[in-house]
């Protein structure tokens, strides 16, 4: 009977913790978090798919299997929305970085010498080589 208020409350926690979460995250931080989704969703295909693989095919009955099958078929079909995530927030991370980097450029005052523009462009340059870099660096769960 304890553990009714204990549960609640962390489930009442819980909501109020995601529900102060902004949705305002930025390309490069979507990219991050669908990295990451993908990372857990190939571990958890990698457990099961091992769990399938180790059911002993002399004791192993059908319904164990079809879970086992199903299990595995679930974890792909998570892995594979994550995948389309992924490239489409490495896409947006690099779009919008090469965008702010090309307003930043066209913004620079007409007599600004080459050493002040590549000091007001360094914060753009920086997001454009770290999105790009991690776009093409792959996953490395």
């Amino acid at each position: 009977m304890k553990r009714f208020p204990v549960i609640g409350v962390l489930c009442v926690s819980a909501a109020f913790g995601l529900a102060a979460c902004s949705d305002d995250s930025s390309p490069a931080e979507e990219a991050t978090k669908a990295a990451a989704d993908l990372c857990t969703d190939l571990g958890a295909l990698k457990a099961d798919n091992a769990k399938l693989k180790a059911l002993n095919p002399a004791t192993a009955t059908k319904d164990q299997i079809k879970e086992a099958y199903d299990a595995v078929q679930s974890d792909w079909d998570n892995v594979k929305e994550n995948l389309s995530k992924l490239r489409e927030s490495e896409q947006a991370a690099v779009k919008a970085a090469a965008e702010d980097l090309k307003k930043g450029y066209e913004g620079l005052p007409g007599d600004t010498t080459g050493q002040q523009a590549l000091t007001q462009l360094q914060p753009q340059v920086q997001k454009l080589d770290e999105a790009t870099t991690a776009a093409s660096t792959g996953l490395r769960c």
